[in-house]
Formats: C-alpha cells, structure tokens, sequence
C-alpha cells in the first residue's frame, strides 16, 4: 500500500463500506483485550510488527538500586534539609546550601530535586512558575494500593469519573490505584469515596490526597543551577510522562554539561528543548480532555468547551479536514498515539489522502481481512499474561518484596 499512513486507507475502506474498528487491526489492543502477551517483536511470517509493552516496577526499589549505583560509583551522599541558599552577589551564582544542621555544602553546579518546594530555583532563584491549570484543570490526587482483582491484565487502566480519571495499575503483589481530581468540582471526600468504591481488592493502607499544580518553570537552567524533576515542573499523571521528563533532561545535561561556566548558548538551548518537550507533551494530555463527548458533569462539560492552545487547534484541525498526523521534532508522542486518541475520542476526518484510492477496492479489502485474520490467528496463540509472568519474570516478593508486571 506504499508510504501512505495505513489510517488513510482505513478511512478509504471505511468511505467504501468496510465497518471494522481501527482496533481492528490493532495488535495491542487485540492482544491486551484477550488478556494476553509475549514478547513479540514481528508477527511471525508478516512483515506486521508485534507487540509493544513496558515494564512496572516497585517505585522504591527502584530508586534504591539506583542509589546504590550511584554511591558505588563514588557519588558522596549528604542527607540533610536544606535551611539556607549562598549565592555570589555579583554573578548571582550558587556558591553553597547550608542544612540544618549547620553542614555546609559547596559546588560549583547544583541540580534542583527538592521537588515542589523548588528550593534553588525558586525560591532562591526566583525563577518564576507556568501554571497549567486552565488547560489541566486537575489539582489532586488520592491514592491508596490495593490487593489485585481476579484478572492480571496486561495493561494498566484510565477509568473516567465525574470530575476526572482513575488509574489502575496491576503489579503481582498489589494493584496501584489513584483518582485524579479537580478540587473546583468535587470535593477530596467525595473523591477518595469514588475511588474506594472502585477497588477490585481489599486496600491495603489508607488513602493519601496529594496535591499539585500541573505546569513549569520558565527556565530549567539559570546559572549554574538546573531542576530536574517536581522542581521543574509537574505533568499530571495520564500518560505517565513524569520519569520520561527526568531521564530527557538528565540526557540532555549530559550531552551539554559545561567544561568551565555555563555558556548562555548552551542553557539558552537547554531550555528551548526541555520547553519544547514540556509544552508538547501538555498539548497531547489536553487533547485526552477536550475531545472528550461527555454531557454528564459540568467538569467535562467545561474540558470540551475550553479555550485550548493554537498549536493544538492546528493539529486538530489538520486531522479533522484531511486526517493529516505529523510528528514535530521528534516528539515524545508519535504519529499513532496522536491517531489513537483522536479516533478513540470520536474525532473523525472527513477527507482522506488521496493516494489512498491508488489501491483497487476488492484489493484494498482483501488485504484489512488478512491483517484481521493474522493478527487474530497470532492472539489465540498467545499465552495469557498470567502464564508470561509465571514463565519468565515471576517476583519472589515474600522474599525480596518487590513486583514487576508488564504493562500495555
């Protein structure tokens, strides 16, 4: 079928009859549905691509390892709060952060990952804050871990509520759970009421409010001082964005790390990139509420009728006049998540490429039923997630108290 996007000759199909679904010819969605995965990464004898997936992992396990790591690399570790900011009066670099109690530590550049509070780049920097709120009107959280429900899925879940979504996400010891809210629509009782409602399990503590403002710094970088992490800006948790945006600025530091001083090129780019990938990354998360159909809450009434950035307005525009998807920069999200979301929510273009009617229509439909028979055929001999785990990766957890599960 060439080089044009397969969603242009699916709409073409569709123009001529054809009712399959787009998850039709999803080998993800196909398999996750079935409770099923392995890793897989061709549909064997197909030039069709297999699955897709991720890794849980225990949160805090995880940063232990990686403290470990660190330490024995010869990374010194000082614990302390920190009470105080030095900076240098002329150039209004940090030249030290007194704790506490009394411990003084020097350095010649700082990492901000004092998370919300922004110790250095806020408060002593003075580094002012983009608040998102109008565009993501979520502020709080309520989470509480669970005992797992009667399914291990495949997948983690984002289930709509009245005035924002729950997430569900299946480890082998537990089940993550939380429900993010908006505060100006419902209230943090009425909320964790919703959640706890929900569970599968029994809960396994109590419930925990969080809150939060989504949006970012103006700056990541001033002087000699970069926040990585909360203290540079917090991305509310539907697309589970939060470590990709640590590990890009991390990558990107090192790739611009200063040799002596901070030149103003290279924090001037540093800034531009990570404001790139915060601001793309927020218009993606927009798109999930405004195209959203709900007429059974004022919180999503107001979602779908909100004013929403132009760079979004664009994109939305080009896919609902001619299905067109491009991916900028490359960007964290590509072409497809843009087309699953948009498709899903019931964004629909009304034309389509016109290279798509390159195909013959008997020929066209001849091959959508053998990508459906392939992929179905593929699915059924799968094995269920719950064999996967227990073939390959089954967690000890009375031993070592920890669980990964593999996610969709």
């Amino acid at each position: 079928l060439g080089l044009n996007p397969f969603h242009h000759h699916w709409l073409r199909a569709r123009h001529d009859g054809d009712t399959s679904s787009l998850w039709d010819f999803s080998f993800n969605y196909l398999a996750a549905k079935a409770d099923k995965f392995a890793r897989l990464d061709q549909i064997p004898n197909s030039p069709l691509s297999g699955l897709d997936y991720a890794f849980h992992f225990d949160a805090g396990l995880y940063a232990r390892y990686l403290r470990q790591g660190c330490e024995g690399a010869g990374v010194t570790r000082v614990e302390g709060l920190i009470h105080h900011v030095e900076r240098n009066g002329e150039t209004g670099d940090i030249l030290a952060v007194k704790l506490a109690n009394g411990a003084r530590v020097e350095g010649d550049f700082f990492i901000d990952c004092s998370g919300f509070r922004a110790l250095l780049i806020g408060e002593a920097m003075g580094v002012g804050y983009q608040d998102w709120t109008h565009w993501l009107p979520c502020d709080r959280a309520v989470a509480v871990p669970a005992h797992n429900g009667p399914r291990l899925r495949p997948y983690t879940q984002s289930i709509a509520h009245t005035a924002g979504w729950q997430w569900r996400i299946p480890l082998q010891h537990r089940a993550g759970n939380g429900h993010v809210f908006c505060s100006g629509f419902i209230s943090d009782d009425e909320a964790t009421a919703q959640l706890m409602d929900s569970l599968e399990g029994e809960a396994l503590a109590e419930p925990r409010v969080l809150k939060f403002t989504t949006g970012r710094r103006d700056a990541f970088w001033v002087k000699n001082c970069v926040a990585i992490g909360l203290s540079a800006g917090f991305m509310e948790p539907l697309e589970s964005t939060s470590i990709h945006l640590i590990q890009a600025a991390v990558v990107r530091l090192a790739q611009m790390f200063p040799a002596s001083g901070c030149d103003a090129a290279v924090t001037a780019e540093y800034n531009r990139q990570l404001a790139f990938e915060y601001d793309s990354i927020r218009d993606f998360i927009i798109l999930h509420y405004h195209l959203n159909s709900r007429s059974d809450s004022a919180f999503w009434r107001a979602c779908a009728n909100m004013a929403i950035p132009d760079g979004l307005a664009h994109r939305i525009r080009l896919f609902r006049d001619a299905g067109l998807i491009f991916r900028d920069n490359n960007e964290l999200f590509a072409e497809v998540a843009w087309l699953q979301v948009m498709v899903g929510q019931g964004l629909m273009p009304v034309s389509f490429s016109p290279l798509a009617d390159g195909v013959g229509k008997g020929q066209l439909f001849e091959y959508l039923a053998n990508m459906k028979k392939i992929m179905s055929a593929t699915v059924r001999r799968l094995p269920s997630h719950a064999d996967f785990i227990a073939s390959h990766c089954a967690s000890n957890f009375a031993s070592h108290g920890a669980g990964a599960g593999a996610g969709q």
